[in-house]
């Protein structure tokens, strides 16, 4: 039977309750403008930026939230000063008053970005869509399964953007608020379309070329473990190959992103007992060691920090 795994970050349906999946074990955390997740570090300032930090957490999917529970509030009676504020509650991140003096001054001084390009209406239709791919609309959340067709399919989906403002959240499409993320990310579309966007344009000019992606790595005496982020890698087009002294990659997606790079390791490996793991959002490499030295860097071109890594079990005192 399929069932919907309610991880944060996932929300993938699945039949094998062995699976990987992929998520974040923490709540999220909203503070001066940031958000992020309080089980991972990335902070940025815009909702979408938020829904697109990758997972930290790899598990086994479930259909019970196990999200700790958040900590109970500090009774006012019993608290000898005010309580601090909750990481929880949402600053006015699109109608905060605006800053009066100098330091106001020099942010009104900056350029504003650019906006972003409006998001196509409809699928290309050469590009083939892959199974599984999420309508990429805010609130729809539907999944592309090629048995089903597209006839008849509906898109409920919000049209604004995120609101957050002195602790409500919603969207600016619509007039329902709500105080806590979890509600907020079950309040229903307010625009219907008769068909879902799950590629869009898929940028007709050619793939989208990545000249690099973000990537970290811890280690063992005999190993280290390495992790290049980038999501929705294509297992069908992507290739890995691992030399002693490279890590070969040209990794693919299904939204049309291309990560190609001849990365130069830090020290030598042994390709035959090394492996590597493609995932939801990351490529998982194990790399085994050749002479089970530390390595403070991942790759050859990075540069050293001067810190002294220590691997294994201390000695005895």
């Amino acid at each position: 039977m399929a069932k919907k795994c309610v991880h944060k970050g996932c929300g993938k349906v699945y039949t094998d309750d062995s699976e990987d999946c992929v998520y974040h074990p923490g709540p999220p955390e909203f503070h001066e403008g940031q958000k992020g997740w309080k089980c991972c570090k990335p902070r940025v300032l815009t909702f979408d930026e938020f829904l697109s930090i990758p997972p930290c957490t790899t598990g086994k999917h479930s259909d019970v939230d196990d999200t700790p529970a958040p900590e109970p509030a500090v009774a006012a009676g019993d608290a000898p000063n005010p309580a601090p504020a909750s990481l929880d509650t949402l600053d006015a991140t699109l109608h905060a008053p605006v800053p009066r003096g100098p330091i106001a001054q020099a942010a009104q001084a900056r350029p504003t970005p650019s906006p972003a390009p409006p998001e196509s209406e409809d699928d290309d239709p050469n590009i083939p869509i892959a199974a599984g791919q999420t309508c990429r609309r805010k609130g729809c959340g539907a999944t592309y399964t090629p048995s089903a067709g597209r006839e008849g399919e509906s898109c409920v989906h919000h049209p604004g953007a995120a609101l957050f403002h002195e602790g409500s959240k919603g969207w600016t499409c619509c007039k329902r608020r709500v105080l806590e993320f979890d509600e907020f990310m079950k309040i229903e579309g307010c625009k219907t379309k008769d068909r879902h966007l799950f590629i869009g344009s898929g940028k007709k000019g050619g793939e989208e070329k990545l000249d690099t992606v973000r990537h970290d790595f811890y280690q063992t005496p005999t190993s280290v473990i390495a992790s290049l982020y980038l999501k929705k890698i294509d297992k069908s087009t992507s290739t890995v190959e691992l030399t002693p002294t490279h890590a070969n990659l040209d990794l693919r997606t299904t939204d049309s992103k291309r990560y190609k790079a001849d990365m130069a390791l830090y020290a030598s490996i042994d390709p035959e007992n090394s492996s590597f793991k493609i995932m939801g959002t990351k490529l998982e490499l194990t790399l085994a060691k050749a002479d089970g030295a530390g390595w403070p860097v991942l790759r050859a071109d990075e540069k050293l920090t001067g810190e002294i890594l220590q691997v294994g079990r201390a000695g005895r005192v």
